[in-house]
């Protein structure tokens, strides 16, 4: 209950950061013996573990139904790149290559300020660049999912895909993750207030 009073008197804007591949030790959110996650200036960061694609599909949509979350960062690796990769759009695929979605899109854009965080990355000398091309693993499919599951009614979340080069060392993934939230931050206004009932 503490943890919800908390969360509900915060009004920085929180991003959802998700490491897909339960393999993948590049991103860790708590960065000292604290216990709490690292955040960026102006948000908070709400770490979600790796899941099934399904089911982590359906827990992703749930933090972004809360409108206190305004951002989502998925992190995985690419095979196809020797720098950091921003992935600008998801094609509309299961994993085994079928349509997802009968009377989705074909394509869905990611919405995060992809040149300001190829830019930020590259300012902090990590060899980033943004591409259009989807690889086939669970991260287009959960940008897919995600992307093409919000309303369209309300104020669209900022959604982004970060790929780190396959041998990368986790220092440089971490650095690249927290690079990459700080510049979606910039574009998370506060939240409103909660007034007294």
């Amino acid at each position: 209950m503490a943890e919800l009073d908390q969360t509900s008197t915060d009004t920085r804007p929180a991003i959802v950061i998700c490491a897909w591949d339960a393999g993948e030790s590049g991103w860790d959110p708590v960065e000292d013996l604290s216990g709490e996650p690292w955040n960026p200036n102006g948000a908070r960061t709400v770490p979600v573990p790796s899941d099934a694609p399904e089911a982590l599909a359906s827990t992703l949509a749930g933090h972004l139904s809360d409108r206190r979350t305004r951002a989502l960062l998925l992190v995985g690796r690419t095979r196809k790149a020797s720098g950091f990769r921003l992935q600008m759009r998801a094609e509309n695929r299961t994993l085994d290559g079928a349509r997802a979605d009968d009377v989705g899109p074909s394509i869905a854009r990611a919405t995060a300020p992809v040149g300001e965080m190829v830019r930020a990355l590259n300012e902090a000398g990590l060899a980033a660049g943004a591409t259009s091309d989807a690889e086939e693993d669970a991260g287009s499919y959960l940008l897919y999912r995600v992307l093409s599951g919000l309303p369209d009614d309300a104020d669209t979340p900022v959604v982004g895909l970060l790929r780190a080069p396959e041998n990368e060392p986790d220092a440089a993934v971490q650095r690249a993750v927290k690079t990459a939230a700080q510049a979606m931050a910039r574009h998370l206004a506060p939240l409103p207030r909660s007034r007294p009932v």
